[in-house]
């Protein structure tokens, strides 16, 4: 019984997280799964999103902020974006002292452009720059 409860928790943890954002600028997170459903709010496009579940064209997700809602799968977009959590630098390589490639606001929404799972993010921002954050920087990888 302990093992085989040990290999559920062991493939529980394995499971990756899943992450997508807002596919536009208005995207309604509703409180069930219905187009009559209370609307709980509305996020703007390239808003990381994690994906906890889906059923019927509806995918339920999570925001930056821990709230938990539900939104039209066709709203959602399979660009992977990250948003940065406190003012930082991004550098030009995955290492604090290589060059600065760009500073980025807290708030900033990137496009995610590799996780190498090493804990550092290659990232784009919309402007077209690229650089390197380490994942503890950002929320949505």
């Amino acid at each position: 019984m302990c093992l085989l409860l040990a290999c559920a928790l062991v493939a529980q943890a394995a499971h990756a997280l899943e992450f997508r954002s807002a596919a536009r600028h208005g995207v309604v997170l509703y409180q069930q799964p219905a187009d009559t459903a209370a609307k709980q709010f509305v996020i703007s496009r390239g808003s990381p999103l994690e994906i906890l579940a889906t059923q019927d064209g509806w995918l339920r997700v999570r925001d930056r902020a821990g709230a938990i809602a539900w939104v039209k799968a066709t709203d959602v977009s399979p660009v992977q974006t990250v948003e940065v959590l406190k003012a930082t630098t991004l550098y030009s390589k995955p290492d604090t002292a290589a060059p600065a490639a760009f500073k980025a606001a807290a708030g900033l929404v990137l496009t995610l452009v590799e996780n190498s799972r090493n804990g550092w993010l290659r990232v784009k921002h919309q402007g077209g720059q690229e650089g390197y954050v380490r994942i503890e920087q950002v929320w949505g990888a």
